[in-house]
């Protein structure tokens, strides 16, 4: 069996959770009083708790059944960041030309969909492995490409492959606009809930962390 199903949790629910990015950031203070800083991870990591979206005991019997169906921690899943899931800021509409995500050289045919956040000299490319199917866009050097036909995308990986003949050429931009999940697991392998104290308006912790998948 695979350890990624390739199902969406319950929007519903995510829609009321809380989290967003974090890092693992050594901090050393010497002698003097000055930091040594080292980042740890290259790249960060989402973590949420889905247990502040659910309001009711049919939401909770929801994921409850959505817990059973990926045993646990076992089998990944898709998540929608409520924040964070459009090539372009959250009011705006993506289009083909909202992230740069290569430049042709005539030769390679396959790139990974990313997204850029900052626009300094410290400016963090994320990989985005979860496109939703069918929404994305690409351009070459602002001229959009049909799919299928010029160019096709993975929605399981967010890797894009021009067709023979249509291979970006050298020096030109490759750009592309996306909607995307998160590729997240359960961060438990036990849900506890008090149902007295849960319809007494207690908030029941179901954490859930980003996974490479």
């Amino acid at each position: 069996m695979t350890d990624f199903h390739d199902i969406r949790f319950p929007l519903d629910i995510s829609r009321g959770a809380r989290g967003g990015p974090e890092r693992l950031t050594q901090v050393v203070t010497l002698a003097s009083g000055r930091e040594v800083r080292n980042s740890r991870w290259a790249q960060s990591r989402r973590r949420y708790d889905a247990g502040v979206g659910v309001r009711t005991l049919d939401a909770l019997s929801a994921i409850v059944a959505f817990f059973e169906e990926r045993r646990g921690r076992l089998h990944g899943f898709r998540w929608r960041d409520q924040l964070d899931w459009k090539s372009c800021p959250p009011s705006q509409t993506p289009t083909a030309l909202d992230q740069t995500i290569g430049v042709g050289d005539g030769v390679n045919a396959t790139f990974q969909l990313a997204k850029d956040y900052g626009t300094g000299i410290a400016t963090y490319r994320r990989a985005i492995t979860k496109p939703w199917h069918g929404e994305v866009k690409l351009a070459v050097d602002g001229v959009v490409q049909p799919q299928p036909g010029h160019v096709a995308t993975n929605a399981a990986t967010g890797v894009v492959t021009f067709a023979p003949g249509h291979i970006p050429p050298p020096g030109s931009l490759v750009t592309a606009g996306f909607l995307f999940d998160v590729p997240v697991r359960f961060d438990i392998d036990a849900i506890e809930v008090d149902l007295s104290a849960f319809e007494a308006g207690e908030i029941p912790r179901i954490p859930v962390v980003e996974i490479i998948a």
